[in-house]
């Protein structure tokens, strides 16, 4: 579905573009398409010299549910001295949170097209236990703890 936009890209930056077949819930749920990101962009940056890309250039991009997975690619690999380093992330409406599906932007946004508030937790679901049975419990709240809210307040609050 992105060939189009990577070869754009490629072709206008005169970059390498390495784009991720990666695995699709609800048939292969988390962390099948994680993983699938993170061995491809290992062997990636274990090859630069065969694919002539510098290593202090290498910058991970995705959308959507891509954002999601390049964000946590990014953030394993942030430790790690026998790669090169990322030299940036470029997340588009990634997402990145599954805790509060009520903060203000999904109440500002619950029923702007293309990405529904429902449809946004219906597929977060679906990518993650592979079935949205608890939808509405995920709509309502009420699917996270009392201590684990209190203990991500500081970065997942409507303040």
């Amino acid at each position: 579905s992105h060939e189009s936009i990577c070869q754009y890209i490629a072709k206008e930056s005169g970059s390498v573009v390495l784009s991720v077949g990666y695995r699709l819930a609800p048939e292969h749920k988390y962390p099948a398409a994680y993983e699938d990101c993170l061995n491809a962009t290992l062997h990636f940056l274990q090859h630069l010299e065969h694919y002539g890309v510098d290593p202090a250039r290498v910058t991970v991009c995705g959308d959507s549910a891509g954002g999601n997975l390049a964000a946590a690619v990014s953030q394993t690999l942030a430790g790690r001295s026998d790669l090169p380093r990322l030299r940036a992330q470029i997340l588009i409406y990634p997402g990145l949170q599954a805790l509060d599906f009520n903060l203000p932007s999904y109440q500002q946004n619950q029923g702007v097209p293309l990405l529904f508030q429902q449809r946004a937790v219906f597929y977060s679901l679906q990518y993650v236990q592979g079935d949205a049975s608890n939808l509405e419990e995920v709509l309502e709240g009420s699917h996270i703890p009392p201590d684990m809210r209190l203990k991500y307040r500081k970065w997942v609050s409507p303040d």
